[in-house]
């Protein structure tokens, strides 16, 4: 089965381009399964209930969340009306829209996606490791997909040896700078510690280059507003063995 995770789509700029791209990228890969991250796919941050129908539209089929999931309060009972749109696990139970866990039924086969949030310089939520424990035996499922959301390297390469085995894969985001450091783990986990970003290339993480300049240096608030420009989709490839639940190859791709 093949299996391609997107890095955070920025703004109707990358949604757009996404939806120029990923038809084609499903044909010729022969694509099974797209998730995405989309916890920035509406302009001015956030996701909204029209950024993310466009990404389902799109032909995403599975779209993840991080820490600017509730950025935006019209998506708050989209949340609970969407299954396969997820936010990060380890957010309050209870009181907290929406889920951090879905079985997605391709008929064949079972795939359980779980969206977890770093606690390292983010805000502080549940544990996401004893998260990932308590999730993995309630997902059941053969095969496994994990989107870690968090900003230290560290953190998600722990979390990645700590799964290594209990999951198909996990790809982590949020930083939305590609890392070169794809891999399958000892115990067959599909590994990489950042996927990257789909939106502008020539920019600041999404933003006009300028403003995140002017934010660093002069220490002001700043509206940040979207770069334009030649985009990418950043993405990984997995191939993943139905029968085990391993991972057999990864590849890091750059869309342009």
């Amino acid at each position: 089965m093949k299996i391609l995770a997107i890095g955070d789509v920025v703004g109707s700029i990358g949604c757009r381009f996404l939806r120029d791209k990923l038809p084609d990228l499903k044909k010729t890969e022969h694509i099974d399964l797209v998730i995405a991250n989309g916890e920035n796919s509406a302009d001015g941050n956030g996701i909204t209930p029209a950024s993310a129908n466009y990404l389902f539209s799109s032909g995403v089929d599975i779209i993840t969340g991080g820490n600017h999931s509730f950025r935006r309060r019209e998506c708050y009972a989209y949340y609970d009306t969407a299954p396969f749109l997820l936010r990060p696990a380890n957010f309050p139970e209870g009181t907290t829209p929406g889920q951090g866990i879905v079985v997605y039924d391709m008929g064949r086969v079972q795939v359980g996606v779980i969206n977890l949030m770093g606690c390292m310089y983010l805000d502080s939520l549940d544990d996401p490791f004893r998260t990932a424990d308590r999730l993995i035996q309630q997902c059941g499922t053969r095969i496994t997909i994990v989107d870690f959301h968090a900003e230290a390297t560290a953190e998600k390469r722990a979390m990645g040896f700590y799964l290594d085995g209990r999951v198909s894969a996990l790809f982590g985001t949020h930083t939305h700078v590609q890392t070169a450091d794809e891999q399958i783990l000892s115990n067959g986990t599909g590994y990489i510690t950042d996927v990257g970003m789909t939106g502008t290339i020539d920019s600041v993480l999404g933003v006009k280059p300028e403003l995140a300049v002017s934010k660093f240096k002069d220490k002001l608030p700043v509206r940040f507003d979207l770069a334009e420009g030649r985009c990418c989709m950043d993405c990984v490839l997995l191939d993943i063995n139905e029968k085990t639940g391993k991972t057999l190859f990864i590849k890091r791709m750059r869309i342009v």
